[in-house]
């Protein structure tokens, strides 16, 4: 199974949703086939087009004749129910279309059932929408995730008039997702785009540390002068990305509490997740001496530990950052030796081993038990370890 990131710096909508997607490979042709079995009247173009000097492709659904009026929930409910598609790409466009239902209600204070789309329930939209689904199912794409989104800034007209950026629908489908404003004073996140990547989108982080396969590249409508109006999508197998991997610093400067309290934090930080702890001693203002903790920790484990800070030091503010991080591939081997196990840790590079240490754990218990000096239980458990390999 593969996952997808959406770079959102331009905004999206569903047409570049649909051109990013298309854009990784998938057939043009076989794609317009499949599109028109659902009997629109519509015409499917897709070309290559230039955003700000950058290639990118461009999809336009272009309605034949006089654009379909009002749809509610059951009209759209049923046309999907119907369409020549899967039950997973059925279900999947069924979920964007409730959000976008749903949305719709509450910003115009209507029941569920009553609420109409005009521009978001056109034949167009329920090309992007349902045509966006079923590229999901034939890409193999299992895991969605998506950078902040810039929904750009200025006013907008509709069916319902002239609305403020974001438009009420949009803000009411992006609640608990990270957005901003830059770039031109334009519309960037549309609501079709919007309820889209919120139905799909498991997390919203910024840019990851990810391994992908192929990019691709969706144009918006409009070529802004000096701004890329481009949609990037990153494709590859879900194994290789992990939303969590960037890695944070996580700093305190602490002038007044108890050391011992300070040695028992660090257990307890490396219990919570952290990758690395330390105490450093440190001159503060006012030649205070003091001591400064660093905690190492991925993105998942940030919140729980800057918590754990403010409860268990006497520290009331902390800063944190991103750095970036080399490390070897590292793997715990097993040996037997006087009749105990032994952790050996073997770091490689390019499949080399270049680092071999035995568990310093491990080893003092067995020099205890024994009688014998901890170094010349370290001494033989890397002799051991030697002969295995």
């Amino acid at each position: 199974m593969k996952y997808v990131y959406f770079d959102a710096k331009a905004g999206l909508s569903g047409d570049m949703i649909l051109g990013a997607l298309l854009d990784l490979g998938f057939s043009p042709a076989k794609f317009r086939a499949r599109m028109a079995e659902l009997t629109l009247p519509a015409r499917i173009q897709i070309k290559d087009v230039k955003r700000s000097h950058l290639r990118a492709l461009k999809v336009d659904v272009l309605v034949k004749g006089q654009k379909s009026g009002a749809r509610k929930w059951k009209d759209i409910e049923s046309f999907i129910k119907k369409s020549p598609f899967s039950a997973s790409v059925k279900a999947r466009g069924l979920a964007v279309f409730e959000r976008l239902f749903k949305a719709e209600a509450k910003v115009h204070g209507c029941a569920f059932p009553e609420t109409h789309l005009h521009e978001v329930g056109a034949d167009d939209a329920l090309i992007d929408v349902l045509g966006c689904s079923y590229l999901v199912e034939e890409l193999k794409i299992s895991e969605f995730y998506a950078s902040p989104l810039n929904v750009g800034e200025g006013w907008v007209k509709t069916s319902h008039g002239v609305l403020p950026v974001p438009p009420p629908a949009v803000t009411e489908l992006l609640k608990g997702i990270p957005v901003y404003s830059a770039g031109p004073k334009a519309e960037l996140v549309t609501p079709t785009g919007a309820a889209i990547v919120s139905t799909l989108v498991e997390k919203f982080i910024p840019f990851p540390e990810l391994t992908y396969e192929k990019i691709g590249s969706g144009a918006g409508s409009r070529d802004f002068h000096g701004f890329p109006n481009i949609l990037r999508i990153f494709y590859g197998g879900a194994g290789q990305f992990s939303a969590d991997k960037k890695v944070y610093l996580i700093e305190a400067a602490i002038d007044d509490s108890n050391p011992q309290v300070l040695a028992g934090f660090m257990d307890r930080a490396l219990e919570i997740g952290a990758l690395d702890a330390f105490l450093t001693p440190v001159v503060m203002k006012k030649n205070r001496l003091a001591t400064k903790l660093t905690l190492m920790a991925e993105l998942d484990k940030m919140e729980a530990l800057i918590t754990a800070v403010f409860r268990e030091t006497s520290s009331i503010g902390v800063r944190y950052f991103p750095v970036e991080r080399r490390a070897l591939e590292r793997t715990v081997r097993k040996i037997r030796l006087l009749g105990k196990d032994i952790g050996i840790k073997v770091s490689r590079l390019e499949g080399e081993d270049v680092n071999i240490q035995p568990e310093f754990s491990d080893c003092l218990k067995l020099a205890r038990k024994k009688g014998l000096p901890v170094k010349e239980v370290l001494r033989m458990a890397i002799q051991e370890y030697s002969k295995k390999s």
